[in-house]
């Protein structure tokens, strides 16, 4: 009697369904949570046939098709996944595990149900979690990636930025440098030519006086030109150069300039100027183009020696003008060829000939403001060419 108090007890609270059904299928004992799980009142099931609650394809019960399915003829409990069918008509997923037991000379199948209903929703549930996490970890993957590349690309401005500073406190350390001594030497010549000039007054020696007046007079101008060209640097730094394209007449302009450079040349150098094209007005900024004219003949001047030929020309085509400058000096060697216009950078043949190593830096920049192009061809002993050119533009008549 305990025992079967014991066993009703465990039926009514169990949390799955049971069902015992006879061999005709009629339902003989049905558990609340049976009842609960197919949504009928407790007791509205007792009597009634199972197929009402797990119906097959052909009509009958898929209850007893359940332990048929086992081998061998053993009478194990066998498990199964059906459909069943609650009274409201909604079919819902069931697991179902049915044993076949022999009760008094007769054959009771007893099931047990499980809902899958709540399976399927946690389930759905959890895959709906994990592809969400999924996508969120891949999100998130995606924000360091970025974030990584972030820090690359910081580290990498930060190490450029480092490395332009330290360029910077080298290029200061050589204006300093390279100042003092550029200023130092035309200075002494300036003092000494004074003292000397002096002396010769008392004499009177005008050959003397004559030639330490113009020793004066090119010192002087060596100063100015490298105060031009510290001028013409900081400019360019701070970006307040904005080049102009009123219209002028090049080859007046170049004949001028020709007899202007003529004046400071050495001995029976002479500086030979031509035009090609039929034009003559160019729309270029006639300041800055002068300036770098006067620093390529300046150099030629200087690099070249005594009873040389420079040649200066200009030209004007189709689409560009054109400006060449072409002297028979020293040359550029061929290792040197790739520095020429870093700034303070002089070829290693220039000995002791007095240069600031800015002169064609600035002249590229000025170029470049121009939207121009400057091209050489230089070699050792056989002279150096400078070509200049600009695209053509419409000349603006005023």
């Amino acid at each position: 009697m305990e025992n079967a108090k014991l066993l009703h007890a465990i039926i009514k609270t169990a949390l799955d369904g049971i069902i015992t059904v006879d061999s005709s299928g009629m339902m003989e004992c049905v558990s609340p949570s049976a009842h609960r799980i197919f949504g009928y009142p407790n007791g509205e099931l007792l009597g009634r046939n199972i197929s009402l609650l797990l119906p097959g394809p052909d009509g009958n019960s898929q209850f007893h098709s359940i332990p048929n399915g086992h081998k061998n003829g053993e009478k194990n409990i066998i498990g199964k996944e059906v459909i069943g069918v609650r009274k409201d008509g909604i079919k819902f997923p069931l697991r179902i595990a049915v044993s076949e037991v022999k009760y008094r000379d007769r054959i009771i199948y007893t099931g047990v149900l499980h809902d899958l209903t709540g399976d399927g929703e946690t389930e759905g549930t959890l895959k709906k979690y994990a592809g969400g996490l999924e996508e969120s970890v891949a999100e998130r993957t995606e924000s360091l990636e970025l974030m990584l590349a972030e820090l690359q690309k910081a580290k990498e401005e930060l190490h450029r930025a480092l490395e332009n500073e330290k360029e910077v406190s080298r290029l200061k350390s050589r204006f300093v440098s390279m100042a003092s001594h550029e200023f130092r030497t035309p200075l002494s010549a300036m003092q000494l030519s004074v003292v000397l000039i002096e002396k010769y007054l008392e004499m009177p020696d005008r050959a003397q006086i004559l030639k330490h007046l113009h020793q004066l007079k090119n010192s002087i101008g060596n100063m100015n030109a490298i105060l031009n060209e510290f001028l013409s640097v900081e400019e360019l730094e701070i970006g307040v150069i904005t080049p102009g394209d009123d219209p002028f007449d090049v080859v007046q302009f170049a004949e001028e300039l020709t007899e202007e450079m003529q004046l400071i040349t050495k001995t029976n150098q002479i500086i030979i100027y031509q035009h090609t094209g039929s034009e003559s007005l160019v729309s270029l900024d006639r300041h800055l183009i002068r300036h770098c004219l006067v620093n390529l003949i300046t150099n030629a001047v200087k690099y070249s020696g005594e009873n040389t030929l420079i040649e200066f020309s200009t030209g004007i085509t189709a689409d560009s003008y054109l400006f060449t400058v072409k002297d028979n000096g020293i040359g550029i060697p061929e290792k040197d060829h790739a520095f020429i216009f870093k700034p303070f950078f002089r070829a290693h043949n220039t000995g002791k000939i007095p240069g600031t190593g800015l002169g064609l830096n600035i002249v590229e920049r000025y170029v470049n403001l121009m939207n121009g192009k400057i091209l050489f061809t230089s070699s050792p002993g056989l002279g150096t060419q400078f070509i200049v050119s600009f695209p053509k533009k419409p000349v603006k008549i005023l």
